[in-house]
């Protein structure tokens, strides 16, 4: 029914590791170009009339390895001197305050958790907080909008929905928001799954009867249950907690800009993978407990701490100091399976991708970043056919085939 990621923030992509497999993650800033090399590399189409593309690393490779963090780990380098190296020029700080994260896997216009011993329902306009009663067979709790009135309303299931009267009154004076010192377990139509903290159920626009569910908990628990999603948490643990202290350290840049915004953070690829305490591993979490609180600031902010599963050996050049090129020693190493990495584009292919080219006839790359095999990740290039050529982006051509990289050659 919806999926509202209000991203005006979250404008740019990059790439972590969800257990070993790639996800986006929005950043909060329009990137720069890299710097740009010209180059004339060309490449006429093999007699087999197919490419083999062969490459490096595996994503945008601004700030943090996440390989590469498991390879300095491995090379005995603590969590600290891992981000020191990732993010030159940022200083170790705190972040205290509670996160909002819009849980976007429930998609009605309502929010449902289910019953449990201690949950109270707060009225966020009132300020008033009433603990629901454990005597009137209520399996769920709800809170909707009534189509008629626009009221919101609680209800309980008892067989069917019956309407509960929080201190005799016929509505809420505001939006519900569901409270409990457990896990409050929260009804989608995928299926039931625990979170910590509060679920509010929040208007996306003003006068919208629809909800949007916002799970609102501590920074560390929050983190719990991020860690894991976007790296294996068997890894090294000095790494995991490198990732734990990036992935606090960018929740913490996104709060800071959307202090007035209903949730500061998604729960999905679009920002940071996070799956409430399903998806909370002890590994994770002592990397959490051991890194309680800590971000990287620059200049007494929260830094931008991009990360990426591999840089191939060099970093990227990102819109602040601290996101700079810099050649990465700790990515190459025996457990990193994607440092290279080659597959096979037919010129068919291509030719089909782009068909006002016609037939094609050749690759020609114009501009790099200038660092690494190659002079780099590929910036420009040209598909010459035989009607036509066509002028794209390395990340156009890494998209549509599904590359690792931009870091390419033919």
């Amino acid at each position: 029914m919806r999926l509202r990621l209000r991203t005006a923030a979250l404008t740019c992509l990059t790439i972590g590791l969800l257990a070993g497999t790639p996800q986006l993650i929005a950043t909060g800033s329009d990137v720069p170009p890299p710097a740009r090399v010209s180059v004339d590399q060309r490449y006429p189409v093999p007699a087999s009339g197919t490419y083999k593309v062969r490459g490096h690393g595996y994503g945008h490779g601004r700030g943090m390895s996440q390989h590469g963090a498991n390879g300095a780990a491995h090379e005995g380098l603590s969590h600290e001197e891992i981000l020191r190296f990732y993010y030159p020029g940022t200083s170790f700080g705190t972040a205290r305050q509670k996160i909002r994260v819009l849980i976007s896997g429930d998609t009605t216009s309502d929010l449902v958790v289910e019953a449990r011993r201690g949950l109270r329902l707060r009225d966020m306009g009132a300020g008033t907080a009433y603990r629901l009663p454990d005597d009137v067979g209520a399996s769920r709790w709800r809170v909707s909008v009534d189509g008629q009135n626009r009221n919101v309303v609680a209800y309980y299931a008892n067989g069917a929905w019956r309407t509960w009267r929080p201190g005799g009154a016929d509505a809420l004076e505001g939006t519900g928001e569901f409270r409990a010192k457990a896990p409050i377990t929260l009804v989608t139509p995928s299926g039931a799954y625990p979170y910590r903290g509060s679920l509010r159920a929040m208007p996306p626009s003003s006068g919208s009867t629809d909800r949007d569910t916002v799970n609102v908990l501590p920074m560390d628990a929050y983190i719990q249950g991020v860690v894991p999603a976007e790296m294996p948490a068997s890894w090294e643990p000095e790494a995991v907690q490198a990732q734990a202290v990036a992935a606090r350290t960018y929740a913490a840049f996104h709060r800071a800009r959307s202090v007035d915004r209903y949730y500061q953070v998604c729960d999905t690829t679009a920002c940071q993978v996070y799956r409430g305490v399903d998806g909370e591993h002890e590994l994770g979490n002592a990397a959490v407990r051991a890194t309680a609180r800590q971000i990287l600031t620059y200049g007494g902010d929260p830094a931008f701490t991009e990360f990426s599963a591999s840089s191939g050996g060099w970093t990227v050049t990102g819109d602040f100091d601290y996101l700079t090129a810099k050649r990465d020693p700790y990515d190459d190493w025996s457990g990193n399976t994607v440092h290279d990495w080659s597959v096979s584009v037919s010129a068919a292919r291509i030719a089909s991708a782009w068909p006002a080219i016609g037939r094609l006839q050749s690759i020609r790359v114009t501009s790099r970043d200038g660092n690494g095999e190659w002079k780099g990740r590929v910036l420009a290039m040209s598909l010459v056919g035989s009607r036509s050529t066509v002028r794209i982006s390395g990340d156009e051509f890494r998209w549509e085939f599904g590359l690792r990289s931009s870091w390419f050659s033919f």
